[in-house]
């Protein structure tokens, strides 16, 4: 059996399956089929996550095929997309229906119901991450069921599939909430990093957008703000920093250099002193490195695993080179979020037991209780997966 691989070929697997299926009832079959065979399932979209969330010795099913906007209600603000559509596949059909996401990440090759399952979001102190703009789940369960599920069907059960880990069933399609089509403008410049930091809660006040960038031995921090604007769209495209377009063509950016990542969320309140510290770390200890540390604001919300959940958030992400070992690295500074009661992103690199990470989500005993109630046997779990119970 073909080997796979997730996009910057530090995961690797040998399943005992590959399946493709093409429509819900295949899905269904493999899922009977597994169940029947007593073996394991996870799913992959883009393989865009770096941690080992797909890596299985059972069935792989490669969603490729299910994609597209199945539906864009203008009037309600919805559209119905299925599992493996893209992220850069979605702004032309959800812009031609008036419509929009209101918010991305800075990365947009990933599937939909990747991006959802793992808390992936952008940045913006008043925007949410993905999973928060899930109005709808339809799932095929364990017991080769299909359920449909919203805040007021299976209401539990919705919670829980927001941020899934693909450990609740197979995602068929979500309905996503959306906001009317808009434009924006950027603008990247550089700043005395010490500066940032001190007006960097301002800057994510004043901007619908604001990040940065620190590459280590600078003096200065790589800064861009991005924000709504009724200006025509000026094409061809400028550069990054330089755009002002449609939202879905703004606020992704070209990241094609394979890397590793992690990815910790703390309180905005301790976002400054977190990053200096992760600074002074790098500084200190891992002089060699190139790649920059990320810093980004994400705004509260309610869904049960999210790493903003019940908090104003700002992200910081360490990057690492595919070809490197990231772990010394990575796992000095997870002490030092973990100091900063840090949350660390679903879809990047963590070592975290499931004691600790009950410790960081108040809802943590309830998402394994609805997970285990729709799939008593497992099906839906890997060896990573199960590893996280508390």
């Amino acid at each position: 059996m073909a080997g796979w691989r997730n996009w910057s070929g530090k995961q690797r697997a040998e399943p005992g399956e590959i399946v493709r299926p093409k429509s819900e009832g295949a899905v269904v079959g493999a899922i009977d089929q597994a169940r029947a065979q007593g073996t394991r399932i996870r799913c992959v979209g883009a393989a865009h996550s770096h941690s080992a969330l797909a890596v299985t010795e059972g069935t792989l099913l490669d969603l490729e095929a299910l994609s597209g906007v199945v539906r864009a209600d203008a009037p309600r603000r919805v559209a119905t997309v299925l599992p493996a559509t893209r992220i850069f596949q979605l702004g032309a059909p959800l812009r031609a229906a008036g419509l929009a996401l209101a918010n991305q990440g800075d990365i947009d090759r990933q599937a939909i119901a990747g991006a959802v399952a793992t808390g992936t979001h952008g940045t913006g102190a008043t925007l949410r991450c993905l999973s928060a703009a899930v109005a709808g789940v339809r799932l095929a369960l364990a017991d080769g069921s299909i359920v449909d599920c919203g805040p007021d069907e299976e209401p539990e059960l919705f919670q829980a599939a927001r941020l899934s880990l693909g450990a609740l069933g197979v995602v068929l399609s979500l309905d996503l909430a959306l906001r009317d089509a808009y434009r924006l403008r950027e603008t990247l410049w550089l700043e005395d990093l010490e500066a940032v930091l001190e007006r960097s809660a301002a800057l994510a006040s004043a901007h619908r957008h604001f990040e940065f960038f620190w590459f280590p031995g600078r003096e200065k921090a790589v800064c861009k703000r991005i924000d709504e604007t009724d200006d025509p769209a000026e094409y061809p495209l400028a550069g990054e920093g330089r755009r002002c377009a449609w939202s879905y063509e703004v606020l992704p950016s070209h990241r094609p250099d394979p890397h590793t990542e992690m990815e910790y969320s703390v309180s905005a309140a301790r976002g400054p002193a977190c990053f200096r510290e992760v600074r002074e770390l790098v500084s200190a200890r891992f002089p060699e490195l190139v790649w920059p540390l990320e810093c980004r604001t994400v705004a509260a919300d309610d869904v049960w695993l999210s790493m903003a959940h019940a908090r104003p958030t700002v992200a910081i992400s360490v990057h690492q080179d595919a070809a490197l070992d990231e772990e010394p690295l990575f796992r000095a500074c997870e002490e030092v979020f973990l100091r900063h009661e840090g949350r660390p992103h679903w879809g990047k690199v963590h070592y975290l037991d499931g004691k600790r990470l009950r410790e960081r989500h108040p809802r943590w005993d309830d998402w394994w209780r609805v997970r285990d109630a729709v799939d008593p046997d497992g099906i839906f779990l890997n060896d990573f997966v199960a590893g996280l119970r508390a």
